[in-house]
């Protein structure tokens, strides 16, 4: 494979479809954009692996649904990794990059140096937001936190809210390349199977999972269970270093793995990191509040201020220009 050809692939998430059993798929390889995500915070590698996970997932979530604007997912927890969230921006036009930001929120003292990171998060849920923008209403789809990583949540969210029986592969880490440095890549592949029906839904029962969560076979059966049994067994062959690359083209690695499916290709869409915060976004934050609790929030040097928890962007503003109680207008202070 040529370097021009090995880049075309990096950040960008691939749509294809099985044509034999009726199943729609993503592979995704992100390389700069997880580097640019990670490197705004100095996390230690419990959180990154977490972050670079959760960022993966969402690459090819993303790219799955009719998305306007913004599809976020959430990990909340009671353990030491409090949050993780991603957001996932719609390209702004044909050929444009769908921009990805992520951050963590943890507590570093309880945190346990070594341990499977998954484990950090506890007890909690995940959950999958969309907000389609101005004009509708946002949606959000829960499940528990439960089944040893944040793929296996993702998987489940989709049986039981979805209906969708859904698996993921991912493979993530630190790589290095003959006179480079370090550096992080992703890579994953997705498979969806769309049902025509729910035969334990029509009942009226529960899933097979705990708790009655629903699970990939209970949407399933007949000759859709077979297909979507068979199309799992190809994906357990796959090997990390095909996943994360960078010299297996997604293309050959859907033909060595699904060959007999007739797999079918469209066209990739690009990723890249980027951030939506602002000044006037900011402001619009902070309009619901007093010029009281504004005052609460100046600092002794006089100003307001406010920094990005994706980026790290850092804002300040002079407080008689913010608040529903605004004494003067922005650029006005001189």
């Amino acid at each position: 494979m040529t370097l021009s050809t090995k880049i075309a692939w990096d950040d960008t998430v691939l749509p294809f479809q099985l044509d034999a059993s009726d199943i729609r798929g993503r592979v995704a390889r992100l390389d700069s954009t997880l580097e640019r995500v990670l490197e705004q915070h100095d996390y230690p590698p419990e959180i990154e692996a977490l972050v670079a996970e959760a960022t993966l997932l969402t690459a090819m979530i993303g790219q799955t649904i009719k998305l306007r604007w913004k599809l976020s997912l959430q990990v909340r927890g009671d353990g030491p990794a409090r949050l993780i969230a991603t957001d996932y921006y719609a390209p702004g036009a044909d050929g444009s990059p769908a921009q990805i930001r992520a951050y963590a929120s943890y507590d570093a003292d309880k945190l346990q140096s070594g341990a499977d990171p998954f484990s950090q998060i506890g007890k909690g849920y995940f959950a999958v937001l969309m907000d389609q923008g101005d004009g509708t209403h946002p949606y959000q789809g829960i499940t528990p936190i439960a089944g040893g990583s944040l793929s296996a949540c993702a998987e489940t969210y989709f049986a039981q809210s979805e209906q969708l029986p859904t698996r993921f592969a991912p493979a993530f880490g630190q790589a290095q390349e003959p006179g480079q440095l370090t550096a992080w890549r992703a890579g994953g592949i997705m498979l969806q199977h769309m049902p025509k029906a729910s035969p334990l839904m029509a009942k009226g029962e529960g899933g097979s999972g705990d708790a009655g969560v629903m699970q990939a076979e209970d949407v399933l059966d007949g000759d859709e269970a077979e297909n979507w049994k068979r199309a799992n067994m190809l994906l357990d062959t796959v090997e990390e270093t095909e996943l994360i690359g960078p010299h297996v083209a997604p293309t050959d690695l859907l033909v060595r793995l699904f060959h007999e499916e007739k797999p079918r290709v469209f066209d990739a869409q690009p990723v890249t990191f980027g951030c939506t915060c602002s000044a006037d976004r900011v402001r619009q934050s902070l309009s619901i509040y007093s010029a009281r609790d504004i005052a609460h929030m100046t600092t002794e040097d006089g100003k307001v201020t406010a920094d990005c928890q994706f980026c790290g962007a850092h804002y300040e503003f002079d407080p008689r220009t913010l608040g529903f109680e605004a004494e003067i207008a922005p650029g006005d202070d001189g």
